[in-house]
């Protein structure tokens, strides 16, 4: 009985992880299709998919690992997956990868 309960919470940590790798695909997409489809002059911005897909991603995916090590109280694994989820956040902020194209010029260009 006890391997069926661990195999459960296994599973059930696997989907957890999987939505947050879902979540953190689907924050990106609106900022991907502007980024990538919608560019100033019909330009491309490239880091929107390089850097931004993978970071959001990757973050989704460490955010889900977070609530699964709270959940199953492992304080230490929790610990490091949240300074990897401050790192992530971090790289995302430094290198603006939701910046998308720039916005469209005014009346006064």
């Amino acid at each position: 009985m006890e391997n069926r309960s661990e195999a459960v919470r296994g599973i059930a940590g696997c989907l957890v992880v999987a939505a947050g790798g879902a979540a953190g695909t689907l924050a990106w997409a609106p900022y991907g299709r502007s980024g990538i489809f919608g560019g100033f002059e019909g330009a491309t911005e490239w880091n929107v998919l390089w850097l931004g897909l993978p970071v959001m991603a990757l973050g989704g995916i460490t955010a889900g690992l977070v609530l699964v090590a709270l959940a199953g109280r492992k304080w230490r694994r929790a610990l490091g997956a949240a300074a990897v989820l401050a790192a992530l956040t971090g790289f995302g902020v430094a290198f603006d990868v939701l910046e998308g194209p720039p916005p469209a010029c005014g009346p006064g260009c």
